[in-house]
């Protein structure tokens, strides 16, 4: 039988102002209101595909039953539990048959994941199971019912993470061969684990992963996250303080488990967060960050992956990134993205309207292709298929960045200032103008952003607020730069390039930028966004993405030796990321940049640089000052 969360730990995660528990179990999520259709946009590279040939088959087995806190005893002795999750024969007991595993390492407390996890444990595993599967969820080392210090993502936890999937793989009720499911931390955990390349695994299937998780989520621009990041501390913290179900059968195990939650506290996750807010190492990216990203291991995951992401999720940036390295190193690779914030992407619930099925039935048909050797039809899955914001088609293509992109600069022009005078966009030749960005610690609290930084928490208790789908409020705490309404729809795909000349009497500060469609009635919609910390402006050409000789992707180091404060008087281009997206401005719309100073309640500077922050700064355009933005656009 598969176990109830227990009422005290449901308190407990009640309780916890963090991700996804604020969630009820099973909550489906609406997506953002946009038109939801499966045509296909104009002018994709891919035809449009022939309807699927393949259809999900139906179950073997109608129960399943669990075996909960299973040992799992690392090199080092740490020992590490899991509950298996298997078809139940006649009398209720597990069949008997050796099965492929289906393994999901969470740092959420497995049995908060049995309950539904509020949206973060993604599909569950009766679907699977009942069609011939075993189900292996693990608690990663230090989070849960599992022994030993939390480390997030350290090596000792990729380390883990391949070992738990050899041990998998050689269990008496296991055939040898495994793949691994789940969201957000569990797709992060799947990178890690198949770059050990453990023996029997044999596909993938990673929901909203990270690749560098400094520039995704913990510091994007520079300044540090304190939207998502002291709520997910939190999340793992709460679920790893519930007593474990084997702890009166075992009282030993379950104190030294209880002990080691503790020191892992004390020793990782505190000092890490005051460090980090008061300007200390984890501030700065270096070594630290590199561990714990996948980008510097998914080179040697060689199995086949299917990606799901989201263009207002935390790790928008760095899904796509992860697809590119995987399809450019000749790995089997699809990738979905659509208009889902965190938990949107995490609980998979709007999968279905890209037109392939729902996130269960694209993970049997992923692993009976590749697991079981039953033909998927995998081909008429086109590799990549993003949601278009602008006009609710789903795209097909074959590359994140084709052949069929093209760089476009649109210069700043003019004069702009809080309140709404808007200057210009243009092709052509900018005016010159000076435009103050006021510091306003207000501005982003009432956005889309601040929705996307909480992990859609925000959403969730607030669906029906205007301003998530209408930035113009917000837009007048800052400048905004606008196009004439275009006359051609404008199609934009990937990274944009915000480069902005700026001057600042303290020396620094920061631009928060919104890309954004402005429809004929005036109304507001954020596309993307990005963040630059001025002193942080340093650029290294060798590992920023250029297109057709513009610059389209920057990238910074933000190490302390890099950093360099404006001197007085100089005027210097900041070249501010813009997250990736997928979007169409129609005939008749406007494109727009808007410029402002902070991003509430996203980022905050370290304490020690936040009074800087306080100091306006100056935006200066036209031919001597090109500020501009550069997209992709097909």
């Amino acid at each position: 039988m598969t176990s109830v969360l227990p009422r005290a730990a449901a308190a407990v995660l009640t309780a916890v102002l963090a991700t996804a528990t604020l969630l009820p179990a099973g909550t489906a999520y609406a997506a953002p209101a946009q038109p939801a259709t499966n045509r296909v946009a104009a002018a994709p590279v891919l035809p449009q595909l022939a309807p699927t040939p393949w259809k999900p088959r139906g179950e073997q087995y109608t129960a399943t039953v669990t075996t909960k806190d299973i040992p799992i005893v690392m090199d080092d002795g740490v020992v590490l539990r899991a509950d298996l999750v298997r078809p139940a024969g006649l009398l209720g007991n597990p069949v008997t048959t050796k099965l492929p595993v289906i393994v999901t390492i969470t740092a959420y407390n497995k049995t908060v994941m049995a309950s539904g996890g509020g949206g973060l444990a993604g599909s569950g595993p009766d679907y699977l199971v009942k069609r011939g599967y075993a189900q292996l969820t693990v608690d990663a080392r230090g989070t849960g019912s599992s022994q030993g210090q939390w480390g997030a993502f350290s090596a000792r936890e990729g380390k883990d993470a391949g070992a738990i999937m050899d041990w998998a793989a050689s269990q008496p009720w296991s055939n040898g061969k495994t793949g691994m499911t789940g969201p957000s931390y569990m797709g992060i955990s799947q990178l890690f684990a198949a770059a050990h390349q453990p023996k029997g695994l044999k596909a993938i299937f990673p929901q909203v992963p990270a690749a560098d998780v400094y520039r995704d989520v913990v510091a994007s621009g520079g300044q540090i996250d304190v939207g998502f990041i002291p709520l997910w501390l939190g999340l793992v913290t709460a679920t790893g303080v519930i007593p474990p179900a084997y702890g009166a059968q075992e009282p030993a195990a379950g104190l030294k488990m209880a002990l080691d939650h503790l020191k892992g506290g004390l020793n990782f996750t505190l000092p890490l967060a005051l460090k980090a807010v008061l300007g200390g190492e984890p501030a700065y990216d270096g070594p630290f960050y590199a561990e714990r990203s996948p980008i510097s291991v998914i080179d040697k995951v060689k199995v086949p992956t299917f990606l799901i992401g989201g263009e207002y999720d935390l790790f928008q940036r760095g899904t796509p990134l992860d697809f590119e390295r995987l399809q450019k190193n000749g790995v089997p690779a699809k990738f979905i993205l659509g208009p889902w914030d965190h938990l949107q992407g995490s609980s998979g619930a709007e999968v279905a309207k890209a037109g392939y099925g729902t996130l269960a039935e694209l993970q049997l048909r992923w692993f009976d292709h590749y697991i079981k050797g039953i033909d998927g039809k995998l081909d008429a899955i086109a590799p990549l298929t993003y949601f278009e914001q602008g006009s609710g088609a789903w795209v097909k293509k074959s590359k994140w960045m084709d052949t069929d992109l093209t760089a476009r600069k649109y210069a700043l022009s003019g004069t702009s200032s809080a309140g709404g005078k808007a200057g210009t966009l243009t092709t052509g030749t900018p005016a010159a103008g000076k435009s103050i960005v006021p510091a306003l610690p207000v501005t982003g609290l009432c956005t889309r952003s601040a929705n996307q930084w909480t992990a859609g928490v925000v959403n969730l208790l607030l669906p029906g607020l205007p301003c998530f789908h209408d930035n113009k409020l917000n837009d007048l705490g800052g400048l905004t730069f606008d196009t004439v309404p275009v006359s051609k729809a404008v199609r934009i795909q990937g990274p944009i390039n915000a480069r902005l000349y700026a001057s600042s009497f303290s020396g620094d500060g920061m631009f928060s930028v919104a890309i954004e469609d402005v429809a004929p009635d005036g109304k507001v919609s954020r596309l993307t966004g990005g963040w630059q910390v001025i002193s942080h402006r340093a650029l290294d050409k060798t590992r920023s993405r250029y297109l057709g000789g513009q610059l389209l992707q920057p990238y910074h180091p933000f190490t302390k030796a890099a950093q360099k404060n404006l001197a007085g008087g100089e005027i210097a281009p900041v070249d501010v990321e813009v997250f990736p997206t997928g979007a169409v401005i129609q005939p008749g719309h406007q494109l727009r940049i808007s410029v402002q100073a902070f991003d509430v309640p996203h980022l905050l500077s370290p304490l020690s640089a936040l009074l800087a922050q306080l100091v306006p700064t100056t935006v200066h355009t036209g031919p001597a000052y090109p500020s501009a933005i550069t997209l992709a656009v097909r």
